[in-house]
């Protein structure tokens, strides 16, 4: 469970890194939304994991 989580976030933020270089922004908005929104997928996940046990 603790490898699904850090792999969900690693993967959300490596994209948010991406679309920034991508996109040239120079504030890593992409990199701060995709993040949190790993972080928050993370917990989801692990928590419907839990409770399905």
């Amino acid at each position: 469970m603790a490898f699904q989580m850090m792999a969900i976030i690693l993967v959300t933020t490596w994209g948010g890194v991406k679309l920034d270089k991508v996109l040239n922004l120079e504030t890593p908005v992409f990199t701060v939304v995709l993040s949190l929104l790993g972080v928050f997928a993370a917990i989801y996940t692990s928590l419907r994991d839990f409770i399905k046990k």
